[in-house]
C-alpha cells in the first residue's frame, strides 16, 4: 500500500516535473524529475532492464528528508522516469531513506536495501542520527517495506562500531546464490571501515568480517562502499569523508578511492594498491553493476558536497549522474571509459589530422556543447612545447580549460570561468603516465558538464559547468609547437531525456 508521504511525493513530481523543458537539462545524463539528487542507489539489472534509484528531495533543490527517486534505461543513455520509490514514512526511517542497493530475488521480485535514519536527542541533549539497515520488496515500480524492519542494527555491528555512521548497503547475489552486502561504518578509532554481511536472502544477514578499514590513513567515515571482482582482482570502491591531501592523488575533503587487492574467504581482503577513482571536481558515491554481457559498469553523483552550494540561479532541479563507465584493470590501474552505447548516438564526424598548433587556434567544424571528441597531442620534437591547452564551452567571457604539462606529466582541469556563481574550488591537477610528450584526451560534453578520459581511460576527471549554452567555441593552444589529431562527433538524442 502506498503511504501518504510516498503518494504526496509522486503527485508532486507528476505535477511539476513535466514543466521542466528538456533544454534545461543534460541530454543524456540522469537528472532528478524535480528537486534535489545526490548518490546513485540500487544501480542494478531487474527483468532485463537497468534500474537506477537515487537520493532525492523532490520539494526543493536543497538536501532534505531523503526519498528514493527512480529511473530505468535499456542502453545507459536514455533514462525513463518512474514514480518515486521510497519515502521516509516509518518510525525507523522518519529522518530519511539513505543510500543502498538493489538485487533481483529468486522469486522474481526486486529487493531494495537502504539505510533508515531515526533522529533523537542523545544523553548530552544533542541531536544525532541512529542508522539501521532496512529492506523493501517490489515489482520494479511499487515497493513495500518489510514488516520486521530494520534488518540490521547496532546489535549486528562489530565491537566499537558506530550506530551513528552505519550506512549505504550495497547488496548482490553471488554465483552460488548467496546474498551479500557491504556497508560503511565508523570504528572505535573514529575512522571508516567496510563491513561484509552474508545471508540477506532472508533479510537477516550475519556479519562475516571487517573487510578493510582506514585507521585514519585515508579519511574518516567511508561512505557508499562497493565490492566486486574485476579482471582477476578484488576491488573495493568507497567515498571517504574528511580526507587530507596526499600529493596529487587525493585532495582534501570528500573524496573517492579504489582499493585493489585479493580476497580469501578465510583470510579476508588483502590491500595491494590504492588510487583515486576520478581526479576532477565533481564525482562522489560511485556504484557499479555487472551487466548481462559481463561488463562492470560504474555510475556516480556528478557533484561534490564541498561545491554543492554553487547552484545556477532559478534552477528547478539540481544534481546529475556521470555518464556510465566501463571499468577494467590495465597496467595495474583502474581504467574507465564511457559506455560503448554512446557511440550509437554519434553523428556528423569532423576529423583533422596532423594540425600544427603554436599559439591558440580553432579548427573548422570543431565546436558545440553536446559532443564526444578525441584529441591526440604529439610534440614536434623532444621538448618542443611547455604546455598544451584545450579550451571548451568558450565565448568572450567563459572558458573551461584542460591543460597538459609534459615535463610534469600533469593534467589540470580549470573551470574558474565556467559560469559557477560562487568562488569555490575550481581547479584540480593530477598525474598521468609519461609518454614522451604525447597525450590522448577524450572529452564528453553535455550542456552542463565535461568528462575527460586520459590515455584511453588511464585517468578520468569530471566537472559540472554552468556556462550559457551559446558558449560553444573550442580552441587549441600550445606554448611551443605540437601536432594535433582531432576526431569530433556531435551527439544527438531523440525522445525524452
Amino acid at each position: 500500500m502506498t503511504s501518504e508521504a510516498l503518494q504526496k511525493a509522486r503527485d508532486f513530481e507528476a505535477q511539476y516535473g513535466p514543466h521542466i523543458p528538456d533544454s534545461e537539462r543534460p541530454a543524456f545524463h540522469a537528472t532528478p524529475t524535480i528537486g534535489w539528487m545526490n548518490d546513485p542507489n540500487g544501480f542494478s539489472f531487474y527483468k532485463g532492464e537497468c534500474h537506477l534509484f537515487y537520493q532525492y528531495h523532490p520539494y526543493s533543490i536543497e538536501w532534505g528528508p531523503m526519498h528514493w527517486g527512480h529511473l530505468k534505461t535499456k542502453d545507459f543513455i536514455h533514462w525513463e522516469r518512474l514514480p518515486c520509490a521510497l519515502a521516509p514514512d516509518e518510525e525507523y526511517d522518519a529522518s530519511g531513506c539513505f543510500s543502498g542497493g538493489a538485487v533481483e530475488l529468486p522469486d522474481g521480485r526486486q529487493l531494495l536495501m537502504y539505510t533508515g535514519v531515526q533522529r533523537h536527542h542523545n544523553a548530552e541533549g544533542f541531536l544525532e542520527d541512529v542508522q539501521t539497515q532496512c529492506v523493501a520488496i517490489g515489482d520494479g515500480v511499487d515497493y513495500e517495506k518489510w514488516g520486521d524492519n530494520p534488518v540490521l542494527d547496532g546489535e549486528d555491528l562489530p565491537e566499537g562500531g558506530s550506530t551513528i555512521d552505519f550506512r549505504d548497503p550495497k547488496v548482490w547475489r553471488d554465483k552460488d546464490g548467496t546474498f551479500y552486502a557491504v556497508i560503511g561504518n565508523r570504528t572505535g578509532d573514529g575512522s571508516g571501515s567496510i563491513l561484509l554481511y552474508r545471508g540477506m536472502e532472508d533479510f537477516k544477514g550475519e556479519l562475516v568480517r571487517v573487510l578493510d578499514r582506514s585507521r585514519n590513513q585515508y579519511g574518516r567515515m567511508w561512505e557508499c562502499p562497493d565490492f566486486f571482482q574485476l579482471d582477476g582482482r578484488h576491488i573495493i570502491l568507497t567515498s571517504p569523508q574528511d580526507m587530507t591531501p596526499i600529493g596529487l592523488e587525493f585532495h582534501a575533503g570528500n573524496g573517492t578511492m579504489c582499493l585493489m587487492g585479493s580476497y580469501d574467504p578465510e583470510k579476508g581482503f588483502t590491500r595491494e594498491r590504492v588510487q583515486a577513482i576520478d581526479y576532477g571536481l565533481d564525482f562522489y558515491a560511485p556504484q557499479t553493476l555487472e551487466a548481462p554481457d559481463g561488463r562492470r559498469i560504474m555510475i556516480a553523483w556528478m557533484q561534490n558536497w564541498d561545491t554543492a552550494g554553487a547552484k545556477p540561479f532559478h534552477c528547478r532541479w539540481f544534481g546529475q549522474m556521470t555518464l556510465p563507465r566501463e571499468l577494467s584493470i590495465e597496467k595495474g590501474r583502474l581504467y574507465q571509459r564511457p559506455v560503448r552505447e554512446i557511440e550509437a548516438y554519434r553523428h556528423s564526424p569532423v576529423i583533422h589530422h596532423h594540425i600544427l598548433v603554436s599559439g591558440e587556434t580553432n579548427l573548422p567544424g570543431i565546436q558545440g556543447r553536446m559532443l564526444d571528441m578525441i584529441v591526440t597531442v604529439k610534440p614536434m620534437s623532444p621538448g618542443s612545447y611547455r604546455w598544451f591547452r584545450l579550451h571548451v564551452a568558450k565565448d568572450g567571457r567563459h572558458d573551461t580549460i584542460i591543460r597538459y604539462k609534459p615535463d610534469e606529466s600533469t593534467v589540470k582541469i580549470d573551470r574558474c570561468r565556467s559560469g559557477l556563481p560562487r568562488d569555490i574550488v575550481n581547479t584540480r591537477s593530477f598525474l598521468v603516465s609519461p609518454r614522451d610528450g604525447e597525450i590522448k584526451l577524450r572529452v564528453v560534453l553535455d550542456r552542463f558538464s565535461v568528462e575527460v578520459f586520459v590515455n584511453d581511460g588511464e585517468a578520468a576527471a569530471t566537472a559540472v559547468i554552468y556556462t550559457r549554452q551559446e558558449a560553444d567555441a573550442i580552441t587549441f593552444e600550445a606554448d611551443g609547437q605540437v601536432l594535433v589529431d582531432v576526431e569530433k562527433y556531435d551527439l544527438a538524442f531523440d525522445g525524452e531525456d
